[in-house]
């Protein structure tokens, strides 16, 4: 009788467990899901009135230069410089990407010590054998 009492317990720990790291799991999942939303907004409406700042800025710097020998060097110099902006912000992406936080890392990291936790009872009763 007291193994099956044991086994019960245990079972019953073990899916409380499970339990608790799938809910760590959904709520991180949520919390990376807000933030993917708000931050893809934010990247939408930037982009819009960047480019249209943009369009507007070339048009009247292309205005300005049209009746001089210098249009053709103002254009030059606009090209140079929204290819700089486009290469720069694209490597600050890629650099945002590629160092920022690992996602899910809480549950990751409970998971982890589940395992260390498992570990040092399975080495604590090969000791007591």
């Amino acid at each position: 009788m007291a193994l099956r009492q044991t086994i019960s317990q245990l079972g019953s720990t073990l899916i409380g467990a499970v339990s608790t790291r799938l809910e760590l799991f959904a709520l991180e999942a949520g919390q990376q899901k807000a933030s993917l939303i708000t931050i893809l907004s934010m990247v939408f409406g930037a982009l819009l009135f960047s480019t249209l700042a943009v369009l507007v800025f070339s048009l009247l710097l292309a205005l300005y230069f049209w009746p001089t020998d210098y249009r053709y060097w103002a254009l030059g110099a606009l090209v140079v410089l929204y290819a700089g902006l486009g290469v720069g912000l694209f490597l600050a992406v890629r650099r945002r990407l590629t160092t920022g936080p690992i996602p899910f890392s809480a549950t990751l990291s409970e998971l982890r010590r589940d395992v260390a936790f498992i570990e040092r009872l399975r080495d604590s009763e090969g000791d007591v054998k």
